[in-house]
């Protein structure tokens, strides 16, 4: 049913002339008279007695009037709260910890600035939690930090693969050279993040098929941290390249590849296939697409 015909079918109730609703609905005479005719033909039920210029309703139409008068004022109440909703709107993303300030660091006073009424909920979590907070729409996106992850359920909204090394500092005897033996990596002191960490997890199970293990003497999510901590020389860690990236322009810190293991590591921005998409959430896909495009990848 077209909700123009009602409005219109309540301004010639009110106006009790056909040409009078159309004046006041900035319509032509003939426009009027179809509007009434569909919405007549729809419900099967004559809704006017037009004598000569008057025009009265009939016994059905004053019943369907009031439904018209409830229906009309039901779209005006959603359409206030969708219009006030747009005003106060609350995007909830979930993503590593690792992934935070790169996310927003150096975008988010472009959002405030186009968004200003985008509120944004950051949730950290390990990759099988981001899933299942999406899965029950707890979260609107997830970020992730992981193997390429590939499932009908979802929506890849942009993606991009992220170089991973082992870093040493600059002044440690290690950054003379390109390579890292696994065994000199065991010798040494090393600074990880956590297991449910993706590329952690590579790590253990590449070691693991080598019947080898690690055991840090640090564990933390804060990759800013170890990042620092490894400038100062206090141990060897495994970061994506997006974290060491300003250290390793500086000088305070080298890149090494351990022997024979190949990391593969991707970025990707999701969403629920049964999502619905709405301004605020299309707001925050573009401004994150738009950063993933333009850092440096590989």
């Amino acid at each position: 049913m077209d909700i123009k015909n009602l409005t219109t079918f309540l301004h010639v109730a009110e106006q009790g002339s056909f040409s009078k609703a159309a004046e006041c609905l900035g319509y032509s005479q003939p426009t009027v008279s179809v509007q009434i005719r569909q919405l007549e033909q729809e419900l099967g039920v004559r809704l006017f007695d037009r004598i000569g210029h008057a025009v009265r309703l009939t016994d059905t139409g004053r019943d369907a009037l009031l439904y018209a008068q409830k229906i009309c004022r039901l779209c005006r109440q959603m359409t206030a709260h969708d219009s006030s909703a747009q005003k106060d709107h609350l995007i909830r993303l979930a993503t590593s910890d690792s992934l935070c300030s790169c996310l927003f660091e150096n975008s988010y006073a472009d959002l405030r600035a186009l968004h200003p009424n985008i509120r944004l909920k950051l949730i950290t979590a390990g990759t099988d939690e981001l899933f299942r907070l999406l899965d029950h729409n707890e979260v609107d996106l997830v970020c992730t930090l992981d193997s390429h992850i590939y499932n009908t359920n979802y929506i890849i909204a942009a993606e991009r693969q992220i170089g991973v090394h082992f870093i040493v500092s600059a002044k440690d005897p290690l950054s003379r050279q390109e390579r890292l033996t696994v065994e000199e990596l065991l010798s040494h002191d090393v600074l990880l993040t956590e297991h449910n960490m993706s590329y952690r997890r590579q790590l253990d199970d590449w070691l693991a098929e080598r019947s080898k293990e690690l055991c840090p003497v640090l564990e933390t999510g804060r990759t800013d941290l170890i990042c620092s901590l490894v400038e100062q020389g206090l141990g060897i860690a495994f970061l994506p390249d997006y974290v060491t990236d300003a250290a390793v322009q500086r000088g305070s810190i080298c890149r090494l590849t351990l022997e024979d293991f190949r990391p593969t590591l991707w970025q990707q921005l999701l969403y629920h296939r049964e999502k619905w998409i709405s301004p605020a959430m299309q707001a925050i896909v573009d401004l994150l697409t738009k950063n993933l495009q333009t850092t440096t990848m590989l």
